[in-house]
Formats: structure tokens, sequence, C-alpha cells
């Protein structure tokens, strides 16, 4: 009997991955795990793809001023929670990555910052103590980013979720942060 049960909630959950619709590149190819994508602004003058930024010890995920040579940024990698998931879909919790890089002395990979007091925001930085996982959703025509983590328990606390938008610093330097507007992106194959 448990067998069948079992056998019944797999099935189910499978069915229900293969509705949700994969999260699309801009060449309208569905996003992969473990391939290298630039995530840009969905419009394309406001600043360019993302970088790591160094900020009072820490490495932040912020953006490409504009103009610069490398608006593209750096690559990162999308990989699903659930394993076996080859395909990025809307909605699914993921971990993103830069992709090879060590820069700040730290892996690549995202995590949720403390909230900045001034401004009540939480950044988001790479190469911290734990990697969250991130989510893609889709508004309209346009993708954005969020982070409302699953914890898999039943009595667990619900987490302050948020979409991934932009804060912007003196001097222009623009950071990744939740807690505000969320701010449209599209992704790129490199």
């Amino acid at each position: 009997m448990s067998k069948l049960i079992l056998t019944l909630i797999l099935t189910m959950a499978i069915s229900t991955m293969a509705q949700t619709p994969a999260v699309l590149d801009s060449d309208g190819k569905p996003l992969r795990s473990g391939v290298k994508y630039y995530v840009l602004p969905a419009a394309t003058d406001t600043a360019g793809g993302l970088t790591l930024i160094n900020r009072t010890g820490s490495c932040y995920v912020g953006q490409e001023p504009l103009p610069t040579v490398a608006t593209t940024g750096l690559p990162v990698i999308f990989t699903p929670l659930a394993s076996g998931e080859s395909l990025i879909r809307e909605g699914m919790d993921l971990k993103v990555e830069f992709s090879g890089v060590k820069k700040c002395g730290k892996s690549g990979g995202w995590s949720i910052f403390e909230e900045d007091v001034k401004s009540s925001r939480r950044f988001i930085v790479s190469g911290g103590k734990t990697r969250d996982y991130f989510r893609v959703d889709k508004n309209g025509g346009l993708y954005n980013m969020g982070w409302c983590p699953n914890c898999g328990r039943t009595n667990c606390p619900r987490p302050r979720c948020g979409f991934v938008g932009i804060l912007t610093e003196k001097y222009g330097i623009r950071l990744l942060a939740l807690d505000g507007s969320a701010f449209p992106f599209r992704f790129k194959r490199v």
C-alpha cells in the first residue's frame, strides 16, 4: 500500500513540474541548469549586467554602471532545488552562483545579508556562510527574481519574502536588495 501512495505522490509532483512554464532566455529558449547566463536588466539603458562589488569587507551583488566596456557583467549558473530537474521553471526554488568567480576571496553563491539599518532592506551577497534559494517569476512579459524559501517542514516560521530590486547608493553604485520594488531582468546565454 505504501508503495502505491509513494508512486502516486511522485507522479503528481512530476506532473505539476511539467505544467509549470520554463523561464525563457532572451532568444526564447528555456533556461537550463548548469548553463552560464548573464542576468541583464530588461530595459537596456538603465545599467549593465550583474557583478560583484566589494563593500565594507563583504562581496555584494550589484550592477555594472553604464557606460562600461563589460556591460554584460559576470555569468551565473542556476541550480534547481529539485534534483534531476534540468529546466529552470517559474517559481522554482533554485541556487544562483557566479560561474567560476572567486572575487573577494569567496565562492560565488548568492545569499541574503542582514537588514541594512539605513535603508531597512536586505542586500544580496556572494560567498556567505550559506547559499539561499531564489526563484524567477513572470510578471507580464518580464521576469522578476525573488526570495521566499520553502523550509520543507510543517511547523516552520514563514520567512519575510521579497522581490529582488535595485538600491542606488552614492556615486551611482547599484546593489541588489530585497524589500523594495521588483526590478525586471532578462537572461542571455553566454
